[in-house]
């Protein structure tokens, strides 16, 4: 599955042109579908179904980072289709595989909704193939999407994938309780699946592959990718506002913008290597990955503030990138147990009897 257009290597530059403009001006805090029609049209929703080399793994980096950098809703829906995508190839069958290849060629957008309300979903066999009872709430882009790969419990206890045509029966979405300051587009509603039927080619793999490790809390790398290309984007404005504002002349501007400069490039080379470790499953890969988020974290949190000190009460405007990227951040980052990840990492290093090896640190 290569992009419709043009070659790999020609994508991250496609991506890079779009993303350059829609980074000058604050998009509409709704679903980005036109920014998302886009990304289909230069072949970047088909892209990244397998990563087979290291070239591959570089490209979906850069290409999160431009996206994250652009528009954090739309690159927490991208993150998410390149999920569903991969998850559906790696455990499918070759005629879901061929499902999802004509969907991609087609434009359509995936996503993971994993999250519930209690109690959770099930799924049961019926006379008509499945029954689904229950819902999901934090559903990225319902609504919106075309199909979503849930996660639903089996009558033995198992969790199972299923892949679902969420675009049949836009009736059953809620968006109304998705009232929040930041990543308002990603429009992360609710989806009532109450007496949904699917057939059995719906079911995607074993019971309980989602997950699955490493991919499960390793794939968590792609994520703070986007971040990063927030904190990144954030950077840049700060700089562009001391240069045309003249406040660069100032020392201690200088020193404020010195100390997230160091904090943004450790997170670019944390996240780099997270990508490479966890892609090619190595054994230090969920540790890595999981004290990258603590890190990505704090360079997000030290460039926020940074920012809105540097350029004060311009920055709290409305129009201002600088404040929607920062509202969009501040949400995005509470990503789930944040201090419960860093303490696996810490253990895991504590644990590990290769320190000789320079990667496990």
């Amino acid at each position: 599955m290569e992009p419709a257009l043009g070659t790999r290597g020609s994508l991250a530059e496609r991506v890079r042109e779009v993303a350059r403009d829609w980074d000058q001006v604050n998009g509409p805090e709704t679903f980005p579908a036109d920014r998302l029609r886009v990304l289909a049209e230069i072949g970047a929703l088909s892209s990244f179904v397998m990563l087979n080399d290291c070239s591959a793994i570089a490209e979906l980096l850069t290409t999160l980072r431009l996206i994250g950098g652009a528009d954090l809703s739309l690159g927490r829906v991208f993150e998410g289709h390149v999920n569903a995508a991969q998850l559906i190839h790696a455990y499918g069958s070759d005629e879901q595989r061929a499902e999802l290849e004509h969907d991609l060629a087609r434009g359509r957008c995936y996503g993971v909704w994993n999250t519930g309300p209690t109690p959770p979903m099930r799924i049961c066999a019926s006379s008509d193939g499945f029954l689904l009872s229950g819902a999901k709430n934090f559903a990225t882009g319902a609504g919106h999407i075309d199909k979503a790969l849930i996660t639903a419990t089996r009558d033995d206890g198992g969790k199972q994938l299923v892949v679902v045509d969420v675009a049949a029966d836009r009736s059953r979405v809620d968006n109304t309780a998705w009232q929040v300051r930041g990543m308002r587009g990603t429009m992360s509603g609710t989806f009532d699946f109450d007496g949904m039927l699917v057939p059995e080619s719906a079911l995607i793999g074993a019971p309980d592959l989602y997950e699955r490790e490493p991919r499960f809390s390793a794939g968590a790398w792609r994520f703070t990718a986007v971040q990063l290309g927030a904190v990144e984007a954030l950077l840049r404005h700060w700089r562009d506002h001391l240069v045309a504002s003249g406040k660069g002349s100032d020392a201690i501007q200088r020193a404020r913008i010195a100390a997230a400069f160091v904090a943004t490039r450790s997170a670019a080379l944390w996240v780099t290597q997270a990508a490479r470790l966890a892609e090619t499953e190595a054994p230090q890969a969920i540790a890595h990955v999981l004290m990258t988020r603590g890190v990505v974290e704090e360079a997000g949190l030290l460039v926020m503030e940074g920012a809105s000190r540097a350029v004060g009460t311009a920055s709290f405007f409305a129009s201002s990138r600088i404040d929607r990227i920062t509202r969009d951040l501040g949400l995005y980052l509470r990503q789930p147990v944040p201090d419960q990840a860093r303490d696996r990492a810490a253990a895991a290093w504590l644990e590990a009897d290769c320190w000789g090896e320079n990667e496990w640190w």
